[in-house]
């Protein structure tokens, strides 16, 4: 009597690959968008802690000028700049990606003292 051997055939095997090929083709551009997104997150906390750090400075002094934001965002992604001028009454933050990878917007993020964003796209 013969025994019969066990295992995959070629056929089975490639089968598994095309399987796997097709949902890490689908998975990896979602995964990407996601990072992205949290990545612009960073820079929206950033942009936003500077700007609460210039309204108590202006609650103190009354004026804008003088006052002076942190360089970075929480997680260090993006560099927060003000930008502009910054006068005794208004000011725009500037958060520019200085992370690896991609944060998905075509232009550095940006926070006036009336609360104007930019780009649209990016928030």
């Amino acid at each position: 009597m013969r025994r019969r051997e066990r295992g995959f055939t070629l056929i089975e095997l490639m089968i598994a690959v095309v399987v796997v090929g097709i949902l890490a083709s689908i998975a990896l551009p979602v995964y990407s968008g996601y990072v992205e997104r949290a990545r612009r997150t960073d820079g929206h906390a950033g942009l936003m802690n500077a700007a609460q750090q210039l309204e108590r400075c202006y609650t103190v002094q009354s004026s804008y000028s003088g006052c002076t934001v942190t360089a970075t965002s929480p997680d260090s992604n993006y560099a927060i700049s003000l930008t502009g001028s910054s006068t005794s009454t208004a000011y725009t933050l500037t958060a520019h990606y200085v992370g690896g990878g991609d944060d998905g917007c075509d232009g550095n993020l940006t926070l006036t003292h009336r609360g104007v964003r930019g780009p649209d796209a990016c928030w």
